[in-house]
C-alpha cells in the first residue's frame, strides 16, 4: 500500500494537478492489475493506533488481489474533486456529502449503505440547563461539528428547522471542527447545546465525555435513508467496478469491525445497495437546502 498527500483540490484547480503514481487515468484503469486508488480524509493521528483507513486499504487489497493506494486530502470537497477529475477511483462518504456529490451528475455511487429507522442526531445540554425542549434553544448558542457532518450539522439543523427555529435568526450557530470540539465547547460553557450523533451518546467515553447524570438529550432528528456510500469516477472500468462491488461488503463485515474502527461503525451491519439509483439521495439534497449548504461548502 502506498500513501500520497494532496492539497485542497478545490482551491488549486484539479485540472492543473498530476498525481504521480496514483492518477487513475483511463489507460491505467483498463489493466487488470492496476492499483485501486482512494481519496480519503485522514481519520487518525495517534501513532500508537492503527489508522482505520490503512486497515481498510489492507483489507481491500486482500479481497481484490490488487495494490491499493491512498491519497490523503483535507476535506470532502477535495475527495469529490479527485474522483470526478479521474485522479482516483473511489472515496467513502456519509449520506449528505454523498448526495451532494451524486447530485452533480459527475460521480457515481458504486455502493450505498441503507440507513436505519433510528433517529440520527440529537442536541445535548448539561443536566442543569434550563433548556428542556428543542424550542427552548431559541435565542441560544448551538455548537455543530462542521458543515460537512451529516449527524453533526445537516440533521440537527433540519430538526431545529422543523421546530420553527432558523439558523442565524432564532439561534446562533458555531462550528467546532468536529464532534469532540462541540462537546468541549459545551463543557466550557461556550455554548448552550451541542448537536451530535445519537450513536456517539450511546458509545460513552472516550467518544462521548459526559457521564450519566451530567447531560440530557433535547429532541431527536429523523432517520436517514442512506448512511453513506462509496463514490466512484464515471470512467471506472467495468472489471474494477464489479470487483469493488463484490469486495466492499466483505471488507465492511463484523469480523473486521475492530480493525476498521470509526470507519466501519456507521456502515457495518447495514444493508448494502449496489448501484443505487441517484433518486435515493433526493431527500438529502432537500435537507441540505434547509441547512444552506452546497457541495463547494464541504471544506
Amino acid at each position: 500500500m502506498r500513501r500520497h498527500l494532496l492539497p485542497a483540490l478545490g482551491l488549486l484547480g484539479v485540472g492543473a494537478l498530476a498525481l504521480t503514481g496514483c492518477q487513475a487515468g483511463t489507460d491505467q484503469a483498463a489493466a487488470a492489475d492496476a492499483p485501486i486508488t482512494i481519496a480519503t480524509i485522514p481519520m487518525g493521528d495517534d501513532p500508537t493506533q492503527e489508522n482505520p483507513v490503512d486497515a481498510f486499504a489492507e483489507l481491500l487489497a486482500e479481497e481484490t488481489g490488487r495494490e491499493v493506494e491512498i491519497t490523503d486530502v483535507p476535506d470532502y470537497l477535495s475527495v469529490v474533486e479527485a474522483i470526478r477529475a479521474d485522479h482516483v477511483d473511489i472515496g467513502i462518504m456519509s449520506g449528505f456529502p454523498s448526495a451532494l456529490a451524486v447530485n452533480t451528475g459527475e460521480v457515481d455511487a458504486l455502493l450505498a449503505w441503507a440507513g436505519s429507522d433510528d433517529p440520527v442526531s440529537t442536541c445535548v445540554v448539561l443536566a442543569d440547563s434550563p433548556v428542556q425542549t428543542v424550542e427552548d434553544l431559541a435565542g441560544k448558542t448551538v455548537a455543530f461539528a462542521d458543515q460537512a457532518s451529516s449527524s453533526g450539522y445537516f440533521m440537527p439543523v433540519y430538526m431545529l428547522h422543523e421546530a420553527g427555529l432558523e439558523q442565524g435568526e432564532d439561534y446562533e450557530a458555531i462550528f467546532a471542527g468536529g464532534h469532540e470540539g462541540s462537546f468541549v465547547a459545551l463543557q466550557q460553557g461556550q455554548v448552550d447545546a451541542a448537536c451530535t450523533a445519537v450513536m456517539l451518546t450511546q458509545l460513552g467515553q472516550p467518544m462521548f465525555p459526559f457521564a450519566d447524570g451530567e447531560w440530557r438529550a433535547v429532541g431527536e432528528s429523523p432517520s436517514m435513508p442512506v448512511a453513506g456510500s462509496v463514490l466512484a469516477r464515471q470512467s471506472l472500468d467495468d472489471e474494477t467496478r464489479a470487483l469493488l462491488q463484490e469486495a466492499l461488503p466483505k471488507v465492511f463485515s463484523e469480523e473486521h469491525a475492530e480493525a476498521l474502527g470509526a470507519l466501519g461503525e456507521g456502515f457495518i451491519g447495514l444493508e448494502e445497495i449496489i448501484d443505487p439509483d441517484p433518486s435515493l439521495f433526493d431527500g438529502f439534497v432537500d435537507i441540505a437546502a434547509v441547512a444552506g449548504v452546497k457541495l463547494e461548502d464541504l471544506r
